[in-house]
């Protein structure tokens, strides 16, 4: 299966034998949370619906984020 892109900075594959592979660049963000007590790194913007390896649907969801510096 081809790699595919949902939310922002999210990309994942699912291989012939059934592996889920989830890749996120920690070097990237995506400015403050909605609440501003996080920076946003990535998301995929609530759960995602994908199919695995049999072509059978599973769903997953994902936020990775880092608090800020303090100054």
């Amino acid at each position: 299966m081809a790699k595919k892109t949902v939310g922002k900075n999210v990309s994942y594959e699912v291989t012939k034998d059934g592996k889920l592979t989830i890749e996120v660049d920690l070097k990237k963000t995506h400015g403050m949370s909605k609440s501003g007590k996080t920076v946003t790194i990535a998301t995929s913007n609530g759960n995602t619906k994908a199919l695995d390896h049999k072509e059978e649907e599973f769903v997953f969801g994902i936020n990775v984020y880092k608090y800020p510096d303090a100054e």
